[in-house]
């Protein structure tokens, strides 16, 4: 059965339908799931082991019979476990239909299927008696219903649920215990991906600041959390103002309330600063006595441990609402709210806490409008200076005092930059009117509010645009190439263009680069075997799914995040020549690339846009150097690069020798789609 499913196309802009299998949005849920990450991740896998092993003997030297109720089992690796352990009945709840199904066949295919009974059932949904889908409650309750928030994924509405219908009082829990753990820190760089700061502009009449405004400084944001791999933040980009303590603990061994509440505890700063940013992550403990403890804790915390890389569980950054100064040796106390789903954070001096605790409960609620339209790596392309600077000096070359500028960009500053460097009229599709009426523009600056391909020459007081400029950026863009619809839109006003218009960038150019990465691969990777249980099950599912249509495309990822090495040069594989319009013909290259003759594995290949902005002026989304002998790579921490696996990232031989790489990659003007092959 087929169903028709509207999008908006994020490079052309277009409208459209397209015709789906009924199953479309399963396969595209499980093509990009993070299942592989959790079943290679063995930390994870040995602690769960472990800790219902203890359980399940816990139980048994009672005198009970082992009753597990697995809620979330996904794969059904948690049950098998339980019942290799000695369960003598697991109950496995999966409310994902084709995630469902998969246990059965893998509960089957690993001779459990008489311990093992998956339920397809939310768990809110389960009965329990005789006629149920429980014959009675359990008494170990099995769980991975955790987020990188700990509580993001509903685990408290959850638990509260199962205590009260499902399990039985005075249950075993695996894990027993969750620990929320914090650090107050002060750090320009994360605190740029919050506030917009005030940007310099050097003008012919001196040098002018743009300031945001004071509703954007005083807002308190959106209570969404930011998780990142802080294992990748280099120390240098912040600093500790306290020790590391403890927040608040759920045990999941009892009733557990997931009514809004607060934590409080007191620190005491071990330095002087601007308290700007917590820190935070978790840790379970799989038994009562706390011994079997799997940790998020980022580099810094136990400096001499191994770290297990992951991406299903990562570490949060939560900005208080605004920064604090904090005296060294001057208690302060750190509130942390919680809803079901979210948590945020609110510091307050400790003369100021009863006032301030009222406040604290309310979920912050963004009054500047910003950080709805921008996310973390806007806020921090727009506070990057050198990248303001490039822009400026482009425009430099290419503004005079008769240029009448048209601006096609989402949310961006460009068209200040371009009244203060002297243009004689500034329009501009996206409103942004708080920030222009913090700088006193409103009568300066032009806002059109109608789609490119509806202006009309009365948009424009019958002028016509002599510059046309953009960053360019687009909030609906997920991959490097989704920008491209600036030439779209520059396509869609042509006729309100002057015949020797300038464009900014004149053009823009596509590359792409073969990397072994060090740990992201295996999100892609199969299993096969998980401690001992077979999964290839999973394993040809999300083959299957990746095939159903996903296999020609590439994904979108911050790779400042996940280290990688360059296994070729970086190579230029298609150009966009922005000062004409979109052609009717598809743009394509093909050809091959020499791999560097060092022991590595080809991952991938890495691809993203360079904008030409002026003669020597470039602005690249992605690659920014190779940092040394080895191919270690810096990227551009303000944006996502796409990454294509290579269906060989599981081999195990190296390339010892050196190889090649053949690729054909096609652009569709009439869709904005590109398609990519490559072949080693």
């Amino acid at each position: 059965m087929k169903t028709f499913c509207g999008r908006a196309n994020p490079t052309t802009g277009a409208m459209e339908w397209l015709e789906e299998a009924e199953d479309y949005d399963y396969h595209q849920e499980i093509a990009r799931s993070r299942y592989a990450d959790m079943l290679h991740d063995k930390d994870r896998n040995v602690k769960y082991y472990q800790g219902i092993r203890a359980a399940v003997s816990r139980v048994k030297e009672r005198g009970e019979q082992a009753i597990v109720l697995d809620i979330g089992t996904g794969t059904g690796l948690l049950s098998m476990m339980a019942a290799s352990a000695g369960a003598d009945f697991c109950y496995a709840v999966e409310v994902f239909r084709p995630m469902a199904n998969a246990a059965v066949k893998i509960v089957e295919k690993n001779g459990f299927s008489d311990k093992i009974k998956v339920i397809n059932k939310h768990s809110t949904e389960v009965t329990v008696g005789p006629d149920g889908d429980m014959e009675c409650r359990a008494n170990i309750l099995v769980t991975e219903l955790f987020d990188t928030e700990l509580i993001g994924e509903g685990a408290l509405p959850t638990y509260e649920h199962a205590h009260k219908h499902l399990v039985q009082e005075g249950c075993e829990a695996v894990p027993h215990r969750a620990t929320v753990y914090v650090q107050l820190v002060e750090s320009r760089r994360m605190w740029a991906w919050n506030k917009l700061f005030p940007v310099h502009v050097e003008a012919e009449d001196g040098e002018k600041i743009i300031v945001p405004p004071s509703e954007m400084e005083n807002c308190p944001g959106v209570p969404s959390v930011c998780d990142i791999q802080l294992n990748q933040m280099p120390s240098s980009d912040f600093t500790a103002l306290s020790d590391v303590v403890t927040m608040f603990s759920v045990d999941f061994s009892k009733p557990v309330q997931s009514a809004s509440t607060s934590y409080r505890v007191q620190l005491e700063p071990v330095k002087s600063g601007k308290a700007q940013i917590v820190l935070s992550w978790w840790d379970i403990g799989m038994d009562p006595s706390g011994m079997i403890n799997c940790s998020m804790a980022p580099y810094w915390v136990n400096p001499t441990s191994a770290l297990q890389w992951r991406d299903h569980w990562m570490q949060c950054v939560y900005f208080l609402p605004r920064e604090e100064r904090v005296v060294q040796g001057e208690k302060v106390q750190l509130t942390a709210c919680r809803d079901e789903y979210s948590v945020w954070y609110t510091l307050q001096k400790a003369s100021q806490e009863e006032d301030a605790a009222a406040a604290a409960a309310e979920s912050p609620v963004c009054r500047c409008q910003a950080h709805l339209l921008w996310n973390r790596a806007r806020f921090g392309a727009l506070n990057d200076q050198h990248r303001t600077r490039q822009y400026s000096e482009a425009l430099r070359t290419v503004l005079n005092t008769d240029s009448v500028c048209l601006c096609i960009s989402d949310g961006s500053l460009l068209p200040v930059l371009a009244h203060y460097l002297g243009a004689k009229q500034v329009q501009y599709f996206i409103l942004i009117f708080k920030l222009f009426k913090a700088n006193h523009l409103e009568d300066k600056i032009r806002i059109i509010e109608a789609r490119p391909e509806l202006l009309k020459p009365s948009h424009f007081e019958d002028k016509k645009v002599s510059v046309l400029v953009g960053e360019p950026f687009f909030s609906t863009s997920l991959l490097p190439w989704h920008n491209l619809y600036f030439w779209y839109a520059r396509t869609a006003v042509s006729s309100h263009l002057t015949s020797n218009v300038t464009v900014l960038p004149q053009s823009a150019s596509l590359h792409m680069m073969i990397v072994e990465f060090q740990d992201l691969w295996r999100i892609r990777s199969p299993c096969g075997i998980c401690e001992g249980f077979d999964v290839q099950t999973m394993d040809d599912m999300i083959e299957d799914s990746l095939n159903f249509r996903e296999s020609k495309e590439a994904e979108p990822h911050p790779l400042w995040e996940y280290p990688c090495r360059s296994l070729c040069e970086p190579q230029e594989v298609l150009t966009f020549d922005f000062r004409g319009p979109v052609p009717q013909q598809c743009l394509s290259s093909e050809g091959s690339v020499n791999l560097r003759s060092v022991e590595g594995k080809s991952h991938g290949a890495v691809l993203w846009m360079e904008y030409h902005l002026a003669a020597d002026i470039s602005i690249s989304t992605g690659l920014m150097r190779i940092s040394n002998e080895k191919g270690n790579c810096d990227w551009n921490r303000h944006c996502k690069q796409a990454v294509y696996f290579f269906s060989s990232v599981t081999e195990s031989e190296a390339l010892a020798a050196p190889a090649a790489v053949t690729y054909t990659i096609n652009f569709d003007t009439k869709t904005g789609e590109i398609a990519m092959d490559f072949k080693l």
